[in-house]
């Protein structure tokens, strides 16, 4: 029987743990730079395009 790499597996774990700590401080300078709304709502809902309504209402003639 194969005996079990745990140096890989450590290694594995502290990329996994390098990776999320990244993308914590990521999330809060990204937090930090666009802060929420001052109405309390989310800021990560998504917005209404303009370009959407354009094709929407009919056309009319110049």
């Amino acid at each position: 029987m194969a005996k079990t790499n745990f140096q890989y597996e450590k290694r594995q774990k502290e990329l996994e743990k390098k990776k999320k700590a990244e993308e914590k401080a990521r999330r809060k300078l990204e937090a930090k730079n666009n802060p929420k709304p001052a109405d309390g709502s989310e800021g990560d809902e998504p917005e209404a395009d303009d370009a959407d309504d354009a094709n929407d209402a009919p056309a009319q003639p110049q």
